[in-house]
C-alpha cells in the first residue's frame, strides 16, 4: 500500500512537472501568425471567452486550455480592449495579452477641413469608409435633427466642428466622431477666449467664432490672419460695415455659381455684410485654432481695407483712396 501511494505521488509530481513544463513552453513559443502580420478585431461587449473563441477559430492560438489558464492566472482578461489590432510575428501569448490590454489598435483618420461649411463637413463624414454610420440621410441633411442626434439641440451646426485631423479606431461611429470634434471646438474656443486680449469689441466666444470663420474664409495664409482680424475689429470699433464677400456668398447658398456680381452685394440676406451692420448671425465655416487665435490676438493696424492680389496674399490699405487704387491694380488690372 505504501509503495502504491508513493507511486501515485511520484506519478502526480511527474504529471505536474510535465504539465507545468508544457505550459511554460506554450507561453514562450510564438503564436501562429502570418509572416506579414494578421488583423484581429474585438467587437464591443465581447467577453474574454468570446475573444479566445475567435482567436482559436482564426487559427491564432491552439491549446486553448493553456490560454485560459494564463488568462486566469495573469488576471488580464478583464482588461482586454475592443478594436482592430495588427498582430505582428513573432508574438507570444503574454505579448498578445499585453497588446489587447493596452488597446494598441489600428488607427484611422479623417479631417474636418478649415473653411468648409457644415454640409461639406458632414458629407465627408458620411462618405468615410472607416466610420460606423448610424445617422440616416434625413438626419444628416437637417441641421436641427443632426445637432439633436449629437446631443446639442438648438445649436446651428455651422462652425461647430473643430477643423483638425482626428485618429480613431475601427468601430468609431459618426456620432462619436462628430461629438469629439464639437467638444474640441468648445475646449479650444474656451481656452482662447479666456486668454484673449483686453478691449476686443466682441461680447461672447460665439461672436469670436463668427469672426474667426470670416477670417478663415478670407485667407489661407497663416501670417495674414492676425492682420485681417485686426482690420475687421477696427471696422467694428468704427461702426463700419464689414463688407466681406465670403459672408455674401454664404448668404447666397446654393445659388452661388462661383461668381459674385454687384447685384449680389446689394441683395439683402442675413449674411450680407454690405447691406447689414455688425457680424452675421452665425459662423460661415469651420475653423482651426489659428483663425480663432488671430481673432483673440489681432495685429494692431491702421488698415481698414484689403484686396486679394491674386497670389493668395492681400494688399492692405488705410484709406479708401488707397484701397480703390489697389482694387484697380490687382482686380481690374489697370
Amino acid at each position: 500500500m505504501t509503495r502504491f501511494l508513493l507511486f501515485l505521488i511520484v506519478a502526480a509530481a511527474g504529471a505536474g512537472w510535465f504539465g507545468w513544463s508544457d505550459y511554460q513552453r506554450y507561453l514562450n513559443q510564438p503564436i501562429q501568425l502570418a509572416a506579414e502580420g494578421q488583423r484581429f478585431t474585438i467587437e464591443r461587449g465581447w467577453s474574454a471567452k468570446r475573444v479566445a473563441d475567435e482567436l482559436e477559430r482564426e487559427g491564432i492560438i491552439d491549446k486553448r486550455y493553456w490560454f485560459d489558464v494564463y488568462a486566469r492566472l495573469s488576471e488580464k482578461a478583464s482588461g482586454i480592449k475592443s478594436g482592430e489590432f495588427n498582430l505582428q510575428s513573432p508574438m507570444t501569448v503574454p505579448e498578445l495579452f499585453d497588446t489587447l490590454v493596452k488597446g494598441q489598435t489600428i488607427q484611422y483618420s479623417l479631417s474636418i477641413i478649415e473653411g468648409s461649411n457644415w454640409k461639406q463637413a458632414i458629407a465627408r463624414v458620411a462618405a468615410s469608409d472607416d466610420l460606423t454610420h448610424t445617422l440616416d440621410q434625413e438626419t444628416l441633411k437637417s441641421p436641427e435633427a443632426l445637432m439633436s442626434a449629437l446631443g446639442f439641440e438648438g445649436i446651428f451646426p455651422e462652425g461647430q466642428f473643430f477643423s483638425d485631423t482626428y485618429a480613431f479606431p475601427k468601430g468609431t461611429t459618426d456620432v462619436e466622431y462628430l461629438r469629439r470634434s464639437k467638444n474640441m471646438l468648445d475646449k479650444v474656443l474656451k481656452e482662447e477666449w479666456e486668454g484673449r486680449e483686453e478691449g476686443l469689441p466682441l461680447e461672447s466666444p460665439y461672436e469670436a467664432l463668427i469672426l474667426a470663420s470670416i477670417v478663415e474664409k478670407e485667407t489661407a495664409v497663416a501670417a495674414e490672419r492676425p492682420l485681417i482680424a485686426g482690420v475687421f475689429l477696427s471696422r467694428i470699433n468704427k461702426r463700419m460695415r464689414l463688407q466681406t464677400d465670403p459672408t455674401v456668398i454664404y448668404g447666397m447658398g446654393d445659388s452661388y455659381d462661383g461668381n459674385i456680381r454687384r447685384s449680389d452685394l446689394t441683395t439683402d440676406t442675413p449674411y450680407n455684410t454690405y447691406t447689414r451692420a455688425g457680424l452675421p448671425p452665425t459662423p460661415i465655416s469651420m475653423v482651426g485654432r489659428e483663425a480663432i487665435n488671430a481673432v483673440m490676438h489681432p495685429e494692431e493696424t491702421k488698415a481698414l481695407y484689403f484686396v486679394a492680389k491674386g497670389d493668395g496674399t492681400h494688399q492692405f490699405s488705410e484709406t479708401l483712396e488707397q484701397h480703390n487704387a489697389a482694387v484697380r491694380k490687382y482686380q481690374l488690372k489697370r
